[in-house]
């Protein structure tokens, strides 16, 4: 491993000035591998741009022979962005589809020779409903998605219909369906995509990773053409994505990476951060750059973070960043229990407004929850404090007719060449289409007024960067954000999902719905790396906030329904004991609470769900029946096939190890165990009630 120093350093202190020591070693680091580990709100962007430009101003690799990719269009235009804003304006900076596409759009004719493909944008549920029709399987709406991610993994993760069962079995995956029909489903739809030549987003990672294997001219050309690489985000990448840029690379090393193992969330779709915590090992030379001061966050958010992720299991070597804060002392964390989700909803909306009164725009709060679903409660509630609020999924902000008319008009404008300052001009167009000084009262003309103003924001980010900006090159911009997804900021609260949330932050975030079988998520259950990956969203959740944090959970979902949740097991140790919302206060006695039970071993209150459901605390020794538990966990597997079912609906593992330590003798005893209800015992209570009477014959 190469050491971070480099003598080149002093070569241009003016671009280096300002990084702190490790991003400086990181953006000077010899040309070739560097691995960059770097932590929530270290600065990651900041330091690969400086990278590109230091590379770039030495004469080590022209601008435009740089490739830098990254996993979202937004973070993409942030890259590209910054690198104008450094004189780097040549230099690629992409998705890896939307780079894929560039290039296999350039070599098609050269791999294939008649028309291109088109491809498949808004009918690819339609295509899978049409394969999934044919083998008579469900075309609800709900279930076509669910099997369209299927597919989407198995293409992401290299495996093709043949193999899919033999991998899913392998990994143990739970399918919406059996895996044998998926893979018919699976060809089915290649089948029927091929026949239409049509292009899903998979294959164009596919396809152009075929090209440069299969055709050296192609591939040569290529690798003239980009000699310098830089992936974001490396914890997130695919197969599919770490084969092509394999390709792009040709068995040349001059690459650079960044990533967060503690932020992987996304092994669903495939990714892995196995090509980051492996990089050393791949390239023995490389140089590695921890970046672990914490620039975003305040001491209080950095220490709860710090916490969160070191409670987590089976951390490998490369995950383990401590996270120091660098900002100055902030608030405490907030942390809430309430009765129900109605009532947890419209506390958050007062406080949103008294942060609102305080100073804090609406822009810089977000809401943030497990699944899209929790978001109804939070509409309601800010929509009856007359609070705005925008659900996340900004990329339909240039489909707003306000937007495409103040778009027309700018490009008139701009045929005109007009001489004038940028911001200056901008304003003007827009005041022919409602742009007006004060804004206006009304939700609906609010709303309006408030997404031009963010074109003129825009106007004013470019204008700051680029010296001389006109209004023919505002034009540009927008239209490359428009075509890249990538909005400006609309002036709302932001209520949005932890997946959503990941890249983004703001002053005030509101963590909520922090019940156990929410966060984590109940279908993560019975499987340790599921609930760890459930971890990592928390733990991007809780870096998302710079100066307030609050975290919430509610007892129940109705106001009128049992009080039978509990807070999120990943709570546990971070609400100080003598808090009004925690379980247990310092005055605790031995004496169950109103909450929980009491340990059967030492008689101490119980906290954590599991706790409950094992009726002892963690501390206390485990006195599981392993025969019974092997036993218990045959019978399972057996009713799960005769059902059809994933064997976590009959009971979880969290469950069987239960049974096995209190090893229940009546009906009684088996409902005490927390997650057996009337349903489960009237189901299944007779039939375990057995195994652990022949276990223990």
């Amino acid at each position: 491993m190469r050491g971070v120093g480099s003598a080149s350093s002093n070569r241009h202190p003016d671009l280096l000035e300002g990084l702190d020591p490790e991003q400086r070693a990181a953006a000077c680091a010899p040309r070739g591998p560097v691995c960059v580990l770097a932590g929530a709100g270290t600065g990651k962007t900041r330091t690969i741009t400086h990278r590109i430009a230091y590379l770039v101003r030495s004469g080590h690799v022209s601008a435009g022979q740089v490739l830098a990719v990254t996993f979202t269009s937004r973070a993409a235009g942030e890259l590209r962005t910054r690198l104008r804003g450094l004189g780097v304006e040549a230099a690629q900076a992409r998705t890896f589809h939307a780079a894929a596409l560039r290039q296999l759009r350039y070599f098609w004719p050269r791999v294939v020779g008649d028309r291109q493909w088109d491809l498949i944008e808004g009918n690819k549920l339609r295509l899978v409903g049409q394969a999934a029709n044919r083998l008579g399987l469900p075309t609800e709406v709900e279930v076509l998605r669910d099997l369209t991610s299927e597919i989407e993994w198995a293409k992401a993760s290299l495996i093709g219909p043949d193999d899919y069962p033999a991998a899913v079995a392998r990994l143990k995956r739970d399918t919406p369906e059996p895996a044998e029909r998926i893979a018919e489903l699976y060809r089915g739809y290649e089948r029927t995509k091929n026949e239409a030549q049509l292009l899903d987003f998979d294959d164009l990672l596919l396809h152009t990773t075929a090209a440069l294997e299969g055709h050296r001219a192609v591939a040569e050309e290529f690798r003239d053409r980009y000699r310098c690489f830089v992936v974001d985000e490396y914890q997130d990448v695919t197969p599919a994505q770490q084969r092509l840029l394999d390709a792009w690379l040709g068995g040349r090393d001059d690459l650079t990476v960044v990533g967060d193992a503690n932020q992987t969330i996304y092994s669903f779709g495939g990714a892995s951060p196995r090509p980051l915590l492996e990089f050393t090992r791949r390239f023995p030379e490389a140089t590695v750059v921890r970046l672990e001061r914490d620039y975003r966050s305040t001491p209080q958010v950095v220490s709860l973070a710090n916490r969160v992720i070191g409670a987590a299991r089976g951390r490998p070597a490369g995950s383990r960043l401590q996270l120091i804060g660098q900002r100055p002392d902030g608030p405490e964390p907030r942390f809430a229990e309430y009765d129900d989700e109605p009532a947890e909803a419209a506390a958050v909306a007062v406080r949103i407004r008294a942060l609102l009164d305080e100073g804090v725009p609406a822009s810089e709060i977000a809401v943030l929850y497990r699944v899209n679903a929790q978001s109804e409660a939070y509409e309601q509630a800010l929509s009856e404090a007359g609070i705005p609020y925008l659900v996340r999924g900004g990329e339909r902000f240039f489909q707003r007719q306000e937007i495409r008319q103040a778009m027309s008009a700018l490009r008139t404008a701009a045929a005109e060449e007009p001489q004038g300052e940028l911001v200056s001009l901008c304003r003007r167009v827009l005041a022919r289409v409602g742009l007006s000084e004060q804004p206006p009262a009304g939700g609906s003309a609010r709303e309006r007024w408030d997404a031009l103003l963010a074109l003129v924001e825009v106007a004013e980010e470019l204008a700051s960067t680029v010296e001389g900006a006109t209004l023919g090159m505002f034009v540009a911009e927008l239209d490359q954000r428009a075509s890249a997804q990538h909005p400006p900021t609309v002036e709302g609260v932001t209520l949005a999902s932890l997946h959503a949330a990941k890249g983004l932050e703001w002053d005030a975030v509101f963590l909520v719905g922090l019940a156990d079988g929410t966060v984590p998520i109940q279908r993560a259950d019975g499987d340790d790396d599921a609930v760890e990956e459930e971890r990592r969203l928390f733990y991007v959740g809780v870096t998302r906030a710079r100066e307030h944090l609050s975290l919430s959970w509610a007892l129940s979902r109705h106001p009128d329904g049992r009080r039978n949740r509990r807070r999120s097991r990943f709570l546990y140790g971070l609400v100080p004991e003598n808090h009004p919302a925690s379980r247990v206060a310092k005055s605790a006695s031995a004496k169950p609470t109103k909450f929980g039970a009491s340990c059967r071993i030492c008689a101490r209150p119980l906290i954590s769900t599991m706790e409950v459901k094992l009726g002892r605390c963690t501390k206390c020794p485990a006195d599981v029946d392993e025969h019974l538990l092997d036993r218990l966990k045959e019978w399972r597997t057996e009713r799960a096939k005769e059902l059809n079912v994933p064997a976590f609906v009959v009971f979880t593992d969290s469950t069987l190890v239960a049974i096995a330590e209190q090893r229940p003798a009546d009906t009684k005893a088996l409902v005490g165990i927390s997650g057996i209800g009337a349903s489960k015992l009237q189901r299944f209570g007779d039939e375990v009630l057995a195994v652990v009477r022949d276990a223990g014959a």
